[in-house]
């Protein structure tokens, strides 16, 4: 004998059905309401971040653009040392401060001479106190240089000389550590004066100091 429904019962079924399927959509409704939200929340994220992003390369560019244009006027001493500063990883900015050149008008090196007249002392006073001034820690590359007379193997032995001279006051007399100093000989090979004059020559004897940061 087959049975049948009552019509009671058939009505309750589908009250159910139609309750769960209204349940089952808020659910799915809250879920991707849910799923948007943080959806949306990740993508301000990465919006924050890309913007945050951008600004750091584009104020590294603006630096990296004044470190060339600085660089674009040093003398060509300057920039090698910064070059060479820069490949030492001795820079905690990479930046150029200033450059003192002590020559020998009277007052440096006389020929064949790696001494410091009193004069060269009280310049090279003048610089350390500066230096000290600079807030940070500052590295001094001190470049020796002749004139042209003697042999060319004698002459980076003599600016290497001079150039340690300097060093050495700079350390003892103003307590500026070894560590932050490096000397290098040019020899005769920068010439700032004319070598057949004297007082060319007498201006190609000197030491450069330049300082960095």
């Amino acid at each position: 004998m087959r049975k049948t429904l009552s019509p009671a019962l058939v009505v309750l079924l589908v009250l159910a059905v139609g309750i769960s399927g209204c349940a089952s959509k808020k659910w799915v409704n809250e879920q991707i309401s849910e799923y948007g939200q943080v959806t949306n929340t990740k993508i301000h994220e990465v919006q924050d971040a890309t913007e945050t992003n951008q600004k750091e390369i584009s104020e590294l560019a603006a630096k990296q653009a004044a470190l060339e244009a600085e660089v674009a006027e040093l003398s060509e001493t300057a920039k090698d040392a910064l070059l060479r500063a820069d490949e030492a990883g001795v820079l905690a900015m990479g930046k150029f401060l200033y450059e003192v050149t002590v020559t020998d008008n009277g007052v440096m090196f006389g020929f064949d001479k790696a001494t410091l007249s009193d004069g060269a002392k009280a310049e090279l006073d003048e610089f350390a106190a500066v230096v000290k001034a600079v807030e940070g820690h500052a590295y001094i590359e001190i470049q020796g240089h002749t004139d042209n007379i003697g042999s060319e193997s004698y002459n980076l032995k003599l600016g290497y000389k001079r150039a340690e001279h300097v060093m050495r006051y700079l350390n003892m007399e103003q307590g500026i550590p070894l560590f932050r100093m490096n000397v290098i000989s040019y020899g005769e090979y920068k010439p700032i004066g004319d070598n057949s004059t004297k007082d060319g020559r007498a201006e190609n004897r000197r030491v450069t100091l330049v300082a960095m940061q």
